[in-house]
């Protein structure tokens, strides 16, 4: 285009921006991006609101964690204590039915695998229980070991309910350790679980393993309810937080009572265990908080645990209390200081042998043993350092068969040493070392554990 013609073009562009349709035209198109923007916020700011929700419920983050809110997996505490929240409370979202952002549910697979060696032979530690109190011996191999690869599925299912799921994936296949709802809407601080979950009886007994402070669960634990706690139970719990100054929470559960150190399977048809438990916080200070309370468990028993070719029917009591201190001043730095106190009683008969060989023997026992296990962990930066001191027969350690106390050896413990490094939030590595004294026979178990545990995925937080 000649130059002239270029320049003819000008008047006509400034008749165009003066002219009113033009203007008209620009205001209207800036009212339509302000508009624009306006919505835009308006959706960021209520997706603010749910992430605020998710991570505030039911607690704190930490470790490649158990069941909660939705939230990325973190090794270690992370922020300023906290007082313990309901699970699923603050969930406010319609779910796959009412369209939301939450139409596809929070998966997370957590791998646990450690390495472990001992002083003794393997023959020794497949053979090694804790006499009068198990005679199942920990199924640890020298060498590598793939303890599970724990997926865990999580999601609102409308707004009046949450849907959690554990699965662990081991060699031996797939199991349905968890599966459960929670109410999210009940009135007065009420909530109902039901389903298969793990019982709220006691702090570590509602953890899954890879959320432990350390490798393996207290002495007192693999004594009275096996190598995990209760693990997961059918049944139903009720649960009711008051309108308190303080956090208090009461519970009370029907269970199927399938665990086979407690009460076993065949002890009654239908459920015939039960747990009632009360959990209190405060904060101390302003960078603590201290959590305690009394659990009690009772129900029926039929139990092959007992001792070798023998089988104990009759009841079975669980005392519990636990006591959980927190000092949190920064995401950096921390301590806890952790103890729990078991006392069991049972009384029934121990039959020997086979129930249709005549031969077999029924003998009346009593049982009333205690433990406890006493920890403490110091966090700096992306290390903690831990000690763990267990030991059984502390104040009770009646066995009575037939009226007569049984002389069972020596008095079972434990001591233990770990540290750890969390390289990231979905990343820890650990080494224990444990002096074992249990088996009663006078000789140890010096045990060493390199433990590596990895968490993908979105995952619930964990429990205060």
């Amino acid at each position: 285009m000649k130059l002239w013609r270029r320049l003819a073009l000008v008047p006509s562009l400034f008749c165009a921006l003066a002219s009113p349709s033009f203007g008209q035209d620009v205001e209207s198109r800036l009212k339509t991006l302000e508009d624009t923007v306006r919505a835009q916020q308006q959706k960021i700011e209520e997706q603010q609101r749910l992430i605020g929700d998710l991570k505030s419920s039911p607690g704190e983050a930490s470790a490649p964690g158990a069941a909660g809110t939705a939230a990325r997996p973190t090794p270690g505490d992370s922020g300023q204590a906290a007082t313990p929240r309901p699970e699923g409370a603050s969930s406010k979202v319609t779910g796959i039915f009412g369209g939301s952002a939450m139409t596809n549910p929070y998966l997370s697979l957590i791998v646990n695998t450690f390495l472990y060696d001992s002083n003794l032979k393997q023959a020794a530690l497949d053979s090694r229980t804790i006499p009068g109190f198990t005679n199942v011996p920990p199924e640890t191999g020298k060498g590598f070991n793939l303890e599970s690869a724990e997926l865990f599925i999580f999601a609102p299912v409308d707004p009046y309910l949450n849907l959690y799921a554990n699965l662990p994936v081991t060699e031996d296949g797939v199991e349905l350790e968890e599966a459960y709802f929670v109410t999210s809407s009940l009135p007065a601080g009420l909530q109902i679980k039901g389903g298969k979950f793990k019982s709220g009886f006691g702090r570590i007994n509602a953890q899954h393993p890879h959320a432990w402070d350390f490798v393996d669960a207290p002495l007192n634990y693999r004594a009275f309810m096996g190598p995990e706690g209760m693990g997961g139970e059918k049944g139903v719990q009720l649960t009711w937080i008051p309108d308190l100054p303080v956090y208090l929470q009461l519970g009370v559960e029907g269970l199927q009572g399938e665990n086979d150190h407690l009460f076993g399977a065949g002890a009654k048809d239908g459920p015939h265990a039960f747990t009632v438990f009360a959990k209190t916080s405060m904060e101390i200070g302003e960078s603590g908080t201290i959590l305690f309370g009394p659990s009690y468990a009772w129900g029926k028993a039929n139990l092959p645990t007992v001792a070798d070719d023998a089988t104990f029917t009759g009841d079975t009591d669980l005392f519990g209390f636990e006591m959980v201190y927190k000092w949190k001043p920064s995401r950096d730095r921390g301590f806890t200081l952790q103890s729990e106190y078991l006392y069991r009683k049972q009384t029934g008969d121990l039959r020997t042998g086979d129930p249709a060989d005549p031969a077999s023997t029924v003998d009346p026992l009593t049982r009333e043993q205690d433990g406890i296990y006493a920890q403490g962990l110091y966090q700096i930066g992306r290390w903690r350092i831990g000690a763990r001191y267990d030991v059984l027969d502390l104040f009770k350690k009646d066995v009575l068969l037939s009226g007569l106390q049984q002389d069972l050896g020596k008095q079972p413990w434990r001591a233990t040493g770990a540290l750890e490094f969390n390289p990231s939030e979905f990343t820890r590595v650990r080494l224990q070392y444990t002096r074992d004294e249990s088996s009663r026979d006078g000789k140890a178990n010096n045990e060493m554990y390199l433990q590596m545990l990895l968490g993908i995925g979105a995952h619930a937080a964990h429990s205060f």
